[in-house]
């Protein structure tokens, strides 16, 4: 992108896309969205990466196009010759009958050998489509991390020329809610098969027990010894699912004392790791210098939320106790969470006159004096979740007896 046209992008809205949005965009950019998809971007925005690098302005038709390259990482799924826009290869193709054989898992031994006599059933040309997708590690769909690992058992067929077509790596935005087949039309191939679906039912109960157990013998003997690796690393990491622990309520309703009771006992079962993230202490660190208007608030929840989910993602267990008093960002956490691990919203709803007569700081008093604006339950509302999956009152009862409540719902919620 040239200076001029940077400087051209002053003023436009911005939108930063995460990592299925990063897949969605590079899906469309390419020609591989279905016809009617309708994408989240709205006319007139600059899509970003992460690090507010501008990759695509969207034009008055909702269409995107580039302004700069993606960054890509190393491995077989960047590799250039596989990871081809869908116009190249439909060109490609064009004239031709054409068939998809959709890989959205690693492929076993006996998925390979099922590939192999598609390949040589000869009469038209067959498409190797791999989905790759950006997210996390995940076994369904793969990743790009899972990929990268037994990609290369593929292409080792075409280059002894087994088959006709090199295989097509797809980005795959996981929560679209696109059509694999519509997208294999995009690339040329109108009829569509799923590899996974010429397993037969002993082999599929062989692969869906090995997410019960770990077997190590079950994968050698399952899958080639590069795909082995990665299923095991795969396996290893969805054992290992982390959570956040979310609470909500009034200040002085017991969030913190909670909190930290539950840290302590967690962390002293183990073995998995928990970090507190406290709303007072966020306030002095991660969210240093912000207000407590309503936009500032919104900020300091999708923060306590982004380092909670990154807890979560490698295996962690976040416990965050703000005050989080709007449904709306409440909502924005749950949902950050749960694309990487177990979520468990607690609201305690110890009443609000319970909360004004402990008053320790005197806060509750300095607002009723005027003199905290915007303070949650005198001046700012309170919205009460409707979602919560466990509410604690802590009028009456133990911290122990509380605890006891949350500790069972979040194993429940990791099947421990």
């Amino acid at each position: 992108m040239t200076a001029s046209a940077e400087g051209g992008l002053a003023g436009m809205p911005q939108r930063v896309l995460d990592a299925d949005g990063l897949d969605l965009l590079e899906l469309a950019l390419g020609g591989g969205l279905p016809p009617g998809h309708v994408a989240p971007w709205l006319p007139g925005e600059v899509l970003t990466d992460a690090e507010n690098t501008p990759l695509a302005r969207v034009g008055a038709a909702g269409d995107p196009a580039p302004l700069r390259p993606f960054a890509h990482a190393t491995g077989y799924q960047w590799d250039p010759g596989l990871r081809r826009p869908a116009a190249a290869v439909r060109a490609e193709l064009a004239g031709r009958e054409v068939t998809a054989v959709i890989v959205d898992e690693v492929p076993t031994h006996i998925d390979l050998r099922s590939l192999a006599a598609r390949i040589r059933a000869g009469g038209q040309a067959v498409v190797i489509v791999i989905l790759a997708s950006r997210t996390t590690l995940r076994r369904r769909p793969a990743s790009g991390a899972v990929v990268a690992t037994w990609i290369h058992v593929l292409a080792t067929w075409v280059e002894r020329g087994e088959a006709e077509i090199a295989p097509v790596v797809v980005p795959w935005p996981v929560g679209a809610g696109l059509d694999v087949a519509r997208v294999a039309a995009a690339y040329g191939a109108p009829d569509a098969v799923r590899l996974a679906d010429d397993r037969s039912p002993e082999e599929q109960a062989r692969i869906d027990a090995l997410e019960h157990g770990l077997v190590e013998r079950e994968v050698t003997s399952l899958y080639p010894d590069v795909a082995g690796s990665a299923v095991l690393l795969a396996l290893r990491q969805e054992q290992r699912t982390g959570a956040v622990v979310f609470f909500t309520g009034l200040s002085g309703s017991g969030k913190s004392t909670l909190a930290r009771a539950l840290v302590a006992q967690v962390a002293e079962a183990g073995p998995r790791r928990v970090t507190l993230l406290d709303g007072d202490e966020v306030r002095q660190h991660l969210s240093k210098g912000l207000g407590f208007d309503a936009p500032s608030r919104a900020v300091n929840i999708d923060r306590i939320a982004w380092v909670a989910a990154l807890v979560a993602e490698h295996g962690g267990i976040a416990v965050a106790a703000p005050i989080a008093p709007f449904d709306a960002g409440r909502k924005a956490a749950r949902a950050m969470a749960e694309a990487h691990g177990a979520y468990l919203l607690v609201h305690v709803s110890t009443p609000l006159e319970v909360c004004e007569a402990r008053d320790r700081k005197g806060m509750y008093a300095r607002a009723r004096a005027g003199e905290i604006p915007e303070f949650t339950g005198i001046s700012s509302p309170y919205e009460a979740p409707d979602d919560a999956d466990v509410t604690i009152d802590t009028t009456s009862g133990s911290v122990d007896e509380a605890v006891a409540i949350i500790r069972a719902a979040l194993e429940a919620r990791l099947g421990a």
